[in-house]
């Protein structure tokens, strides 16, 4: 998996935040959860991220084997991403800050 498989942790919460724990790289697998979406269907969905950001948590996210983007060579360019099967065993952790998130919002 990516480059921090040869990182080596003294911590599970370490080794998962390392790989979840960007500007939006959770929420950017939130809403690939069940879903594959083009760059401008998550740029909807996550507004307040820029261009720049956005790409970089992507990128990011590929090369740790979390998502994959397939590119079809058509004009305009259409780049679709969803999560790769190693992606998908993160749902029980989306889901939980998911819980977490909804029960602490309004406090």
């Amino acid at each position: 998996m990516g480059v921090h498989a040869k990182r080596e942790f003294n911590c599970p919460v370490d080794a998962t935040i390392s790989l979840i724990g960007g500007k939006y790289k959770a929420v950017i697998l939130w809403h690939l959860k069940g879903n594959t979406l083009r760059y401008s269907e998550l740029h909807r969905r996550i507004p307040k991220a820029t261009d720049k950001m956005l790409a970089q948590q992507l990128r990011e996210l590929e090369r740790d084997g979390l998502i994959k983007r397939v590119v079809y060579p058509v004009v305009p360019p259409k780049t679709e991403y969803s999560l790769t099967p190693e992606g998908e065993t993160l749902y029980p952790v989306l889901d939980a800050m998911c819980d977490w998130g909804t029960k602490h919002m309004d406090q």
